[in-house]
């Protein structure tokens, strides 16, 4: 597939510096620019690499200024991560679409499956589902009893959908996520755990993405729920009864305990762990591996195990390299005191 650069720079709204009519055939980072590749730079750290990439067109914020010749056509835009995403998902909308039903997907009689669907190998689909239009289930997606999927979702091979749960539009969950699998629900008697029946369900909004292997456990009673236009990493543990606000995105391997809620656009970082029954304000900031123990007013960034402020725990860790220090200068000041 090939684009003129004054074609890509007519879909962004983008100035051009250079040769218009340069061919683009290819993206690439930039510093492993090659001829007919289209990069970007966003990055202050990767401003060097403009002045030698071999990419043939860059993408680049409106304001910069060179300090010296630079080998590419340049694309000016406001925003130039955002704009080379924009490209991205222009290119991977003029991919062809799958669909169709396999003949070895297993359907059941009662369930009701939109138009222009694409089911997938070995996809189980259980009593009383809805799969709305334009959804595609890849190879072994098994969706259970009273399942309900919203348009144009895209659940990827291997994801599972446990009986009750509602998925909206416009949502992508990658290979092996599980959603509504049984909370961690126990309660101790005599010595043994007496496993609590989990009879709640998921309800994920729309525009919801959720990466490979993450799990979302159902409620205990009522329902989990993950809200419109989150984004959640690989391997993110989501436990029951909690509640995700719009507009909120975690990185891999956060973990959010039992009836936490979360609330609107709120950013963890990679490892970061809330506790159970609490509550995160709108707009918070969790610095990764943090260890969130006590409810969050909203707009607070915080850092470290327990979190606090973050301006705190960066104070602290300076002081934590200097305690080997403070340590010898102690003891020998102790020492002169017992000679003297």
């Amino acid at each position: 597939m090939e684009f003129k650069v004054a074609q890509i720079a007519q879909l962004l709204n983008a100035e051009v510096v250079g040769n218009e009519d340069a061919v683009i055939t290819t993206v690439c980072k930039i510093e492993e620019g090659v001829e007919g590749g289209l990069t970007f730079l966003a990055n202050p750290k990767y401003t060097h690499y403009i002045y030698k990439t071999k990419a043939t067109a860059a993408i680049i914020a409106a304001d910069f200024v060179a300090e010296k010749p630079v080998p590419c056509t340049l694309i000016k835009v406001k925003d130039p991560y955002f704009a080379f995403a924009q490209l991205l998902d222009f290119y991977s909308k003029m991919k062809p679409v799958k669909k169709g039903v396999s003949p070895h997907a297993c359907i059941a009689e009662t369930a009701k499956i939109g138009k222009d669907v694409y089911i997938g190998e070995f996809v189980s689909i259980g009593e009383n589902v809805v799969v709305g239009d334009n959804t595609q289930l890849f190879p072994h997606v098994c969706l259970g009893d009273n399942v309900k999927v919203g348009s144009r979702t895209i659940l990827n091979s291997g994801v599972k959908v446990y009986a009750d749960c509602v998925i909206g539009d416009d949502c992508i969950l990658h290979a092996g996520a599980v959603i509504g699998a049984d909370g961690f629900g126990f309660a101790p008697k005599d010595g043994i755990f007496v496993k609590i029946p989990q009879i709640g369900n998921v309800v994920i909004g729309d525009n919801v993405e959720i990466g490979a292997n993450t799990c979302i456990d159902r409620a205990t009673m009522g329902s989990t729920r993950i809200g419109n236009n989150v984004k959640l990493d690989n391997l993110i543990q989501v436990a029951h009864n909690v509640e995700i606000g719009e507009g909120s995105a975690f990185a891999a391997q956060v973990g959010i305990a039992g009836s936490a809620k979360i609330g609107k656009h709120c950013i963890m970082g990679g490892k970061a762990g809330v506790v159970g029954h609490i509550t995160v304000g709108d707009g918070t900031m969790v610095g990764p591996q943090s260890s969130v123990t006590h409810t969050l007013a909203p707009g607070q960034v915080v850092l470290g195990a327990p979190a606090i402020p973050a301006n705190e725990e960066k104070r602290l860790i300076i002081y934590r390299k200097k305690l080997p220090e403070l340590y010898q200068r102690v003891s020998e000041l102790e020492k002169k005191l017992k000679n003297e």
